[in-house]
């Protein structure tokens, strides 16, 4: 089947889907990546949108981002939220406000303490983002050279950390983030597909190199979109 006819299809089972699935991203996708990370928020139009889609046609909205959860909601700034999966599918908030704990290795978080400290001795705490399962660095806003210096300083500070601790380094547009192996956009994608069941209909949006998995994961079962502007 050609792309073009994978998309008619696509717009055909849709029309008549009971209970469709929509995947989102969130910065690059559904905001503009900002050097402010708490800058982010919604392209204009988008928040209102998403409400009517998930109000007018009952679409399983879910957000799928590499944010922490408590970063994203203020940006997001739906009430209620939709169905939010972040820190690469470390994290979930459930359609009716659940929310399980986030539960790693110890050893997994030594590394990431020890990563923690080794930024802050670098000077680099105002570029560092903790999350509960990850820590991301992020250089946008600094000129190529010294994205390329910063990226290589920080591989060879991490990559000792990540080989004792069983941590995975992972770049992503704008930085390079230190992760727990094991959870990524293509679980999550695969999670909600099982739970969906194989005669639904699912989307999934992403722009950047974490959200391959995810594309990986839809792709024959689903629609996925590699949003550019």
């Amino acid at each position: 089947m050609s792309r073009f006819s994978a998309i008619d299809s696509f717009w055909t089972r849709l029309a008549a889907a009971r209970s469709p699935v929509l995947l989102l991203d969130y910065d690059g996708t559904l905001a503009p990546f900002c050097v402010e990370r708490d800058q982010a928020i919604p392209y204009p139009g988008v928040r209102d949108l998403l409400e009517q889609i998930r109000a007018a046609t009952g679409t399983r909205l879910v957000i799928v981002s590499g944010r922490a959860i408590d970063d994203l909601l203020p940006l997001l700034a739906i009430d209620p939220p939709p169905e939010i999966w972040g820190c690469h599918g470390w994290e979930r908030l459930g359609p009716g406000g659940e929310r399980p704990p986030v539960e790693i290795e110890p050893q997994a978080r030594l590394g990431l303490n020890l990563a923690a400290q080794w930024l802050t001795t670098e000077g680099l705490t105002s570029r560092t983002e903790v999350k509960p399962a990850s820590l991301a660095l992020h250089w946008r806003g600094l000129d190529q050279a010294e994205q390329q210096s910063l990226g290589r300083k920080v591989a060879e500070g991490w990559r000792s950390l990540a080989a004792e601790h069983g941590l995975e380094l992972h770049p992503f547009d704008g930085g390079v983030e230190l992760r727990c192996p094991g959870r990524d956009k293509g679980s999550v994608v695969s999670q909600v597909l099982d739970e969906a069941g194989l005669d639904a209909v699912v989307a999934f949006l992403g722009d950047d190199l974490t959200d391959e998995d995810g594309f990986k994961a839809i792709a024959e079962r689903g629609l996925g979109v590699l949003v550019r502007l």
